[in-house]
């Protein structure tokens, strides 16, 4: 099935995953999707989707195509489409979104701007 995709597309459907007791500082950069369990003291940029677990946290700013936020941020995030603060987010900054999602129990401290 692989074979039929192009570069870019097999590209969207890889993961990197953060795994939960791992500690980056820097910049996090991938043309793929991203799951943060562990820890990130710096941005986040990303062509594909971003998942915050209920164990990440990160300080920095997230960019990506569509964010879910199920444990800890503090920063500016961009999605380009869609942004889901979880039950268990917590954000502390501002959001650039086309849409939002705010599940009951969920923090958010911050301004929102919604737009194309």
């Amino acid at each position: 099935m692989l074979k039929n995709l192009s570069p870019e597309e097999r590209k969207s459907e890889e993961t990197t995953i953060i795994s939960a007791g791992v500690k980056i500082e820097g910049k996090v950069k991938s043309n793929g999707n991203i799951r943060v369990e562990g820890e990130i003291q710096g941005d986040i940029i990303s062509q594909g989707n971003i998942v915050i677990g209920s164990n990440g946290e990160v300080n920095g700013q997230i960019n990506g195509d569509s964010i879910a936020i199920g444990g800890n941020v503090t920063g500016t995030v961009k999605a380009k489409n869609r942004l889901t603060l979880e039950e268990r987010g917590n954000l502390q900054g501002d959001i650039f979104t086309k849409s939002l999602i705010v599940k009951e129990g969920a923090k958010f401290d911050g301004k929102c701007k919604m737009g194309e």
